[in-house]
């Protein structure tokens, strides 16, 4: 299982950050999400609806919305005044809906405007406009109103029954108005008889995704940053794994309009597996239908892989392996991955992975759905397989700029309990740090910023030459090199393991300025949580690291980050602990009190009654730990 010899090429090894989830991000091999085209003409030689209400929104129409959104904005929470108000402003926002949803502005503003909406006002504006579903849906502005208008059913479900038989009085007239149930039922319906064009249309298909998550009864936090519009890198590189769906109570009868939707993917599963726009609304479909119809999950699944598995066969293997090097279908196979059962997954890996893993950790497309095979392991024996498979090509995985692989198969053997041994040592051989064994305190900050030894520390060493013994001097004298984000979770994975010694060991030779660059660092912050939280690490333990930052409180305490984990230690610290940090920081109270997270930390500690009240700030402190003794005790109970 050894690695082999290094070769020259190996001496000097910065191992490339790669494993960029980002569509589009640089080296990542994914291209940008979303075709921008026109939308489709309607199937049939049918043309559009005519539009039976203005498009045109006049200054002076968008300057009254603007008004009453601020005013509504100033307004109590409650009341009959801000009643009206809302139901005048959205009945003036039902008769200009068309033109609103479509207006950049207009757009934006009746977002907001929804958001305060109560349920029957919606019921009227979203059923205007209903009357022109298809022009609105696939205009860039109108989809986002109908998007925030179904991301009103979790606040509006539970009073739906105010709603069951509702007539207005208007001009004379009696006309009934459809139910929040009847709209949605609608609209799944309108949706299901032009499905695979509103599923292809890139404005559209968003509207598609929220439509199955609310018929679903679960947001998916990934949906809900695109929609508020969130591009940051750290948003677009989140892998599906790290989604936190929230759930809330639907009508059985949206379950039924669920699989009705999802039953037309089957019709034409060809162009959801390869459509760049349309695959998108069919993983989202299969991250609901997991969560809420597994059995018609599992089906959705054994299609796409049925499909696949019968295209023509690849001379190196199963014709699956073709897939998983594409751009769109990868991204669709990543998806099936972490929703198939455990039976599936094992059936899956003997059928077409076996044999071919270090070949796909190679490849700069398919080592992205082996990453969601390895998050998806939960028996030890197929990760004991992948593990045997895969293990002896950790360096060179590495070296092809790869370590999101090599940090899922660590994730692995954190998450089933086996093989933490093995992996801990071909990391330190990876790394060039397992031999001589003084170069092993050194791995924390190899592992952090993914750079072998010679590469960290500016070494040349000639090949065949004995490696050098670690210099205590120069790694004290070096400043911490910069934290990358997989770095961060390799190290939190390793100080989850069930003997995290040399970890620790690592960290507690580090200098406080070293610790507190730790500290600082946006993703090595969370190094320092996996420290606070792991239960593989001791109160021993966590005390002989976290005591190298006495002397750093006042620069942790003003940093972004740094002040987050100094609130972290400072809630499971003992009185005596407490008093230490509070007296190290109430000698630079003012620059405390100045510093914008500074003065957080200072009203976090009491450091005012500290400095003035000692006694009683001891009493109050005692009170505190007496609380979380109690409530230590009653959790382990």
């Amino acid at each position: 299982m050894g690695l082999g010899p290094r070769s020259p090429h190996k001496d000097r090894r910065r191992f490339p950050a790669g494993g960029k989830r980002g569509r589009g991000a640089r080296g990542s091999g994914r291209p940008a999400s979303g075709r921008q085209r026109q939308p489709c003409p309607p199937p049939d030689g049918r043309s559009e609806p005519a539009l039976d209400a203005p498009l045109h929104l006049s200054s002076e129409a968008l300057g009254y919305f603007r008004r009453a959104l601020s005013a509504l904005k100033e307004a109590p929470e409650t009341g009959e005044e801000r009643e009206l108000m809302v139901h005048n402003v959205l009945k003036e926002a039902e008769a200009q809906a068309i033109a609103l949803a479509t207006h950049r502005t207009g757009s934006e503003m009746l977002q907001e405007l929804l958001g305060f909406s109560p349920l029957k006002p919606l019921c009227r504006v979203w059923a205007a406009l209903r009357s022109n579903l298809r022009f609105v849906a696939c205009h860039r502005s109108g989809v986002h109103v109908l998007q925030s208008a179904l991301l009103q059913l979790p606040r509006l479900l539970g009073s739906r029954a105010e709603n069951e038989e509702v007539e207005e009085e208007e001009d004379g007239k009696k006309g009934s108005l459809e139910t929040l149930e009847e709209l949605v039922q609608g609209l799944a319906s309108e949706v299901c008889d032009d499905f695979l064009f509103y599923c292809g249309d890139t404005h559209s298909s968003f509207v598609v995704r929220t439509l199955l998550q609310v018929l679903g009864g679960t947001l998916l936090e990934s949906e809900r940053a695109r929609h508020r519009g969130s591009q940051s890198p750290e948003t677009q590189r989140a892998p599906p794994r790290e989604c936190k769906p929230t759930d809330f109570e639907v009508p059985e009868s949206f379950l039924n309009c669920l699989q009705d939707l999802s039953s037309c993917f089957l019709k034409d599963i060809a162009v959801f597996i390869t459509d760049k726009i349309s695959s998108f609304c069919l993983q989202v479909a299969l991250q609901i239908l997991h969560r809420k119809l597994p059995q018609f999950c599992a089906h959705l699944c054994n299609a796409v892989i049925c499909y696949l598995s019968n295209r023509n066969s690849s001379a190196d293997g199963s014709p699956l392996l073709l897939f998983l090097r594409d751009q769109t279908s990868s991204r669709l196979l990543e998806q099936v991955l972490l929703v198939l059962e455990p039976p599936k997954l094992w059936s899956l890996f003997e059928d077409h992975f076996q044999g071919q893993l270090q070949i796909l950790a190679a490849h700069p497309i398919a080592n992205f759905p082996l990453q969601r095979l390895l998050d998806a392991i939960t028996t030890p024996e197929l990760l004991s397989s992948v593990f045997e498979e895969l293990s002896p090509a950790l360096e060179a995985v590495l070296a092809q700029g790869h370590p999101g692989v090599v940090v899922a198969l660590v994730g692995a053997c954190r998450r089933v309990g086996t093989h933490q041994v093995q992996v801990l040592q071909l990391l330190l051989e990876a790394f060039h740090c397992a031999e001589p064994s003084s170069r092993q305190v050194a791995c924390v900050p190899l592992f952090a910023t993914l750079m072998a030894y010679e590469v960290y520390y500016g070494l040349v060493e000639e090949e065949g030459t004995v490696p050098a013994e670690h210099q205590v001097e120069m790694a004290t004298a070096r400043a911490l090199g910069e934290v990358s984000v997989l770095g961060s979770l390799l190290l939190q994975h390793l100080l989850h393991f069930s003997a995290p010694g040399l970890i620790l060991r690592s960290l507690g030779a580090l200098t406080g300025p070293q610790l507190l660059t730790l500290a600082q660092s946006p993703s090595g912050s969370h190094v320092l949580d996996a420290i606070l939280t792991s239960p593989s690490v001791t109160h021993k333990q966590r005390r002989r690291v976290l005591k190298t930052l006495k002397g750093q409180y006042v620069a942790l305490a003003c940093s972004r980050h740094g002040s987050r984990v100094l609130d972290v230690i400072w809630g499971g610290a003992a009185l005596g602990a407490r008093k230490e940090i509070a007296a190290e920081l109430g000698e630079r109270n003012q620059e405390l009190i100045k510093d914008p997270f500074g003065h957080h930390v200072a009203r976090n500690v009491a450091l005012t009654t500290f400095l003035k009240r000692r006694e009683a700030w001891e009493q109050q402190q005692g009170a505190v730990a007496k609380r979380r003794r109690i409530l230590n005790s009653i959790l382990e109970d």
